[in-house]
């Protein structure tokens, strides 16, 4: 399995330890990091994310599982893998450790080329799982299918909102990809930020691909995630156009048949389906109605979410 660069970091009270792993992942291609303890790796990780991480289950302060606990109640962070690392063979250690919301353990002291395939193992297998897309590290199409399937068995209020960039394609053109991948990354931030802020605890965000993404919140919730998206959208995508077409309102780009076309500028549109009015039982309604809801919401020339009560909001 190729690494292609993945972090991965390592919380344990044991510089001795945490420079075993080291010298087991770098090799391999991995970049380590390293945090002392619970409370460092807990800060770490909110404020860079990495492929995976690597917990001792018994640290001074915040333990293994209690880290592993906190990330997987963030809506941010709970999709990072986690691997715990054990001294302890008693069986229910392990199990707590798998409860906390572990993906894998390894039993210390361990055989360098096991823990290299463990950790090999969890990477493969999480990324299979999230189907994850490469740029926003958001769960893919694949997750997002079993992530509606189980709302919608699970019969609770549901609130699904597409979120798609107007007029990404001509911004990614005309400026090129490097500011068009930081389009897609910001966006995805906001998604994140913002639900964390204004959404639940176990709300759900995806990457359908490209510009379009996918939220999962309640219905209660839904107006202000929306309204926040919207306002935060706009005030990000403003700061990425040269200064000019910041005042202009506007870009001036030549299509691919050569025509010179004034194009507004980035504008998000956000088609919000509800099962408060109608039974939902499967994914492909949910999908339907949006794609609805979306056709209609871009008639409009600015940022706005859309319901099933064509009700222009934001």
């Amino acid at each position: 399995m190729t690494t292609n660069g993945k972090t991965i970091l390592v919380a344990d009270d044991d510089p001795d330890l945490r420079d075993i792993v080291r010298s087991v992942l770098e090799p391999a291609g991995f970049q380590v990091l390293e945090a002392p303890n619970g409370e460092h790796a807990v800060a770490a990780v909110q404020v860079q994310a990495p492929d995976l991480l690597i917990l001792d289950y018994a640290m001074p302060g915040l333990t293994g599982p209690q880290v592993c606990e906190r990330l997987r109640r963030d809506t941010l962070l709970r999709h990072v893998p986690i691997i715990m690392l054990t001294g302890r063979s008693d069986i229910q250690d392990k199990v707590a450790g798998m409860s906390s919301g572990a993906d894998d353990y390894v039993v210390k002291p361990f055989d360098p080329q096991e823990l290299l395939v463990r950790v090999q193992s969890v990477l493969r297998r999480t990324t299979q799982e999230l189907d994850a897309n490469p740029l926003t590290k958001l769960p893919g199409n694949t997750a997002i299918l079993t992530e509606l399937e189980d709302r919608i068995a699970a019969r609770r209020p549901l609130a699904v909102a597409y979120v798609d960039l107007d007029r990404f394609k001509t911004f990614n053109d005309h400026y090129g990809f490097q500011r068009g991948d930081e389009v897609i990354t910001r966006t995805a931030q906001i998604l994140l930020e913002t639900t964390k802020r204004h959404g639940n605890p176990d709300d759900f965000i995806g990457h359908i691909g490209g510009d379009d993404f996918i939220l999962v919140t309640t219905p209660d919730r839904a107006d202000a995630v929306c309204e926040t998206i919207v306002s935060q959208f706009d005030a990000m995508a403003r700061t990425l156009y040269d200064s000019r077409e910041q005042a202009q309102g506007f870009i001036m780009h030549t299509d691919r048949q050569g025509q010179l076309a004034r194009v507004p500028l980035l504008s998000v549109s956000i088609a919000l389906v509800t099962n408060e009015q109608r039974l939902i039982t499967h994914p492909g309604q949910i999908a339907a109605v949006g794609a609805e809801l979306k056709t209609y919401a871009k008639q409009f020339d600015r940022s706005l979410y859309v319901t099933e009560r064509r009700r222009a909001e934001g």
